[in-house]
């Protein structure tokens, strides 16, 4: 970086009191805060928890007030969502209608500031997704004010062989959400953006071509090191300890675990650790009941964030098989603990590991995952051996690539390129 930059950070999901998209908007903009300065707008539902972590309201954020318009839209996408938990992308609509009226009411407080040279550009961390529109980018763009946007993830399309699972997890708009792509809003936001920060593979393939120019790919996920930094040495003689962690839904497929490792866990051979809530607790009891390894299970329910690594931190593998995941964080943190990670090869999950870290299980039906997931746990428990090099190289590698700090620097790099700097910043390797 040549110069400090001080951006303007449009963060309307940042909260660190909570998990998922808030708790990544409020890491990558208190990162870009600390790393150079940076002033965070977020939405007043955020405002306690930014003053409980000790932000000063008016100097490093303001919290603007869209209740009015916002809750009520949230009431009908929460109606429309057909139960809890459920109908993300109906969530996502009801976000991309109340939204630009948050976008407003940044533009009426900063107009005056950003025109002034006050701030160098606007970044807009969140909504992460793509399909989210941002009318102060073209109001940006007639100011002369450059505008970043990203990282910027969703839409991983569903699996062919997992449609039942789509459909109970009420994902009906699944099926219509490419029709996105031609609305108007979406083309002016891409037109007059100066960077666009995708954070999947799955995002940079759903920017047109003619915008790729502006595009580089940064993994939309990171760890803070300093609250998943430790680590307890394996016990060579004990069972393998695997550890999920996650909703219990369909999707996420946990009954597939419990299928694939029961016979380890029948032998002894293995045991099991589920961190995580949902509608599948109870079938999900009642299937280690029937194949006989209760013992060898232990449900935890839900598990706050700040205890997780605790929990992961005394397993030996971070047994996930997953089909849907965006980003997975989860994994992330698993290996900054030096866990190893084995995951279906889809999405977020597949980028972040690599034959060095961990183990994959290629894309294909339920019964072709939960076969192949017993094959890899059996190879392993055959070879326990091979797991401190591999826990060591995720170390090495979450420090090198997902780390906050890091990633802060990382868009810094487009910060710089965007103001004709510095040349375009090359693209993270996956």
């Amino acid at each position: 970086m040549t110069q400090p930059v001080r951006p303007l950070v449009i963060a309307e999901m940042a909260n660190p009191e909570w998990v998922s998209v808030p708790l990544e908007g409020w890491s990558l903009s208190q990162a870009l805060r600390e790393t150079g300065g940076a002033h965070v707008v977020t939405q007043v539902r955020n405002r306690e928890a930014f003053l409980r972590a000790g932000m000063r309201e008016g100097d490093n954020f303001t919290a603007i007030d869209t209740e009015a318009v916002t809750r009520p839209i949230w009431r009908v996408g929460q109606a429309l969502r057909m139960g809890k938990g459920k109908g993300w992308t109906t969530v996502m609509l009801a976000n991309a209608v109340s939204y630009p009226f948050f976008e407003r009411q940044v533009w009426q407080t900063f107009s005056a500031a950003l025109k002034a040279g006050e701030y160098d550009l606007v970044h807009r961390v969140t909504p992460l997704s793509p399909t989210i529109s941002s009318p102060i980018a073209s109001r940006c763009a007639k100011a002369g004010i450059p505008f970043v946007m990203g990282p910027m993830n969703g839409g991983l399309p569903w699996p062919r062989h997992f449609d039942a699972e789509r459909r109970r997890e009420r994902e009906f708009l699944s099926y219509v959400r490419g029709a996105y792509k031609i609305l108007p809003g979406r083309n002016r936001t891409l037109h007059a953006a100066n960077a666009i920060i995708a954070g999947s593979q799955h995002t940079l393939s759903e920017i047109p071509q003619k915008h790729r120019e502006k595009c580089v790919y940064i993994p939309e996920n990171g760890v803070d090191l300093s609250k998943f930094a430790r680590r307890t040495p394996r016990t060579p003689d004990g069972p393998l300890r695997g550890v999920f962690i996650g909703r219990l839904v369909p999707y996420k497929c946990p009954d597939v675990l419990i299928e694939a490792a029961a016979p380890l866990l029948s032998d002894g051979k293995m045991t099991l650790d589920f961190c995580g809530d949902g509608p599948m607790m109870e079938s999900l009891r009642s299937q280690a009941d029937a194949l006989g390894v209760t013992e060898q299970i232990t449900f935890h329910g839900h598990v706050p964030h700040a205890a997780l690594q605790d929990i992961l931190a005394e397993a030996d593998l971070f047994t996930f098989p997953s089909i849907r995941e965006f980003g997975g964080a989860v994994v992330i943190e698993a290996m900054a603990l030096g866990i190893v990670p084995l995951i279906v090869d889809y999405g977020g999950p597949g980028e972040h590991v690599t034959p060095e870290t961990g183990f994959t299980v290629p894309m294909g039906s339920r019964q072709e995952i939960m076969s192949t997931f017993r094959s890899r746990l059996e190879s392993i428990i055959a070879n326990p051996g091979q797991l401190a090099a591999m826990a060591q190289a995720g170390r090495a590698r979450v420090e090198d690539r997902y780390d906050w700090t890091r990633k802060a620097l990382q868009v810094r790099e487009v910060y710089d390129w965007v103001l004709g700097h510095s040349p375009r910043p090359a693209p993270c390797p996956l």
